[in-house]
């Protein structure tokens, strides 16, 4: 396995050409504790055919040690560990994206939880007839810190799309696999962002937004760690109820749709002709006063999974909730990008991809 590097090319990766070569992406910092297993359900995986590029954002622990030791258990796969840029878990996955230069097919990983063997070779069994872009994504098994199941995260039942990005994420990136024309969508427009609340949210919104889909699975092949250190995790509790209440009220999920269209926006020539007017209808709703944030409501086209949802994002919206931010760094309430590159997949609003309210 390569030293600490700056960006491998893209030569360093085995068997891209390969068709269902998968190049998986992790971003860690300070995860001895937890990355092991991890590892280990990356090296049982019935889809053998896989590199994995750490890219790692200064962790002070034996981390990387963990990563070399699973390289020498695997030397029939690469592995290499990148410098990450040091500004949380969000930018760094971005700048993995990048590393991947051409490879055919990408999964994020975190790295503190398990993937169930299944994990590549069902997702793309799901996702390889699309030919445009397309992300596959879903269902979880909630656990305890060690790895104990607790439940199953909440299956989603209406269609996933533009309209429903904007404003909620359906898959952790802790479940995702993108394919290449994914990847052709996502890797250029990544070069424009400068900051980010959540890496997997952005990729939703921007394949749908370029006409891609979202393939998402109920049946769960991932457990999702739960654990104090957590930057962000699981959220169906009734205290996940009263934050997400809170938020609304308080104006940070208007902090995080600022710095989600900031990324958006220079992307907008490449959308869909739909996706464009929904997000100028969104942009509307959140300046629009009085009667004309129901008439911008109904443009934008916004949902969320479920009934519930949906009636308090428009309650949000006609109270003006939904308005923009005041604050002159929004950044200032996004989830904290300090030490954990852990369960940075979430839901904007509830705060957890895998959790309606």
């Amino acid at each position: 396995m390569s030293v600490l590097a700056r960006a491998p090319s893209v030569r360093q990766l085995p068997n891209t050409d390969a068709p269902n070569h998968v190049t998986i992406l992790m971003a860690t910092k300070d995860g001895a504790s937890t990355i092991d297993a991890q590892l280990h359900s990356i090296g049982a995986q019935t889809h053998r055919d896989w590199s994995l590029i750490v890219s790692d954002d200064g962790s002070s622990d034996d981390t990387l040690d963990r990563v070399r030791a699973f390289s020498d258990r695997h030397p029939q796969n690469r592995v290499i560990c990148l410098r990450g840029p040091k500004l949380g878990s969000a930018m760094n996955f971005l700048s993995l994206l990048r590393a991947a230069g051409n490879a055919p097919w990408v999964a994020f990983s975190d790295q503190d939880d398990y993937w169930l063997p299944e994990r590549l070779s069902r997702g793309l069994n799901m996702i390889e007839a699309h030919k445009g872009p397309a992300i596959y994504g879903g269902r979880t098994i909630i656990t305890d810190s060690s790895l104990t199941p607790l439940r199953l995260s909440p299956a989603f039942q209406r269609p996933t799309g533009f309209g429903n990005a904007l404003v909620q994420n359906v898959a952790g990136g802790n479940t995702m696999l993108l394919n290449r024309a994914a990847l052709d969508a996502l890797q250029p427009a990544s070069r424009f962002v400068r900051q980010l609340v959540a890496h997997d949210w952005w990729c939703y919104q921007i394949v749908t937004s370029m006409g891609g889909k979202m393939i998402w699975d109920p049946t769960p092949t991932v457990l999702y760690r739960q654990h104090a250190t957590n930057q962000i995790g699981a959220n169906d509790s009734w205290r996940a109820s009263l934050n997400r209440a809170r938020r609304l009220c308080t104006g940070e999920f208007c902090d995080w749709c600022d710095v989600q269209m900031a990324a958006l926006t220079p992307q907008s020539s490449r959308m869909t002709r739909q996706a464009r007017s929904q997000l100028l209808a969104f942009a509307r709703l959140r300046t629009a006063r009085g009667p004309n944030r129901l008439r911008a409501l109904y443009q934008a086209g916004i949902y969320r999974q479920t009934l519930r949802g949906s009636l308090a994002l428009w309650v949000a919206g006609v109270l003006g909730r939904l308005s923009v931010t005041d604050a002159s760094d929004p950044s200032a309430r996004l989830p904290s990008q300090r030490s954990t590159q852990t369960k940075s997949s979430f839901d904007p609003v509830s705060n957890s991809a895998h959790h309606d309210p």
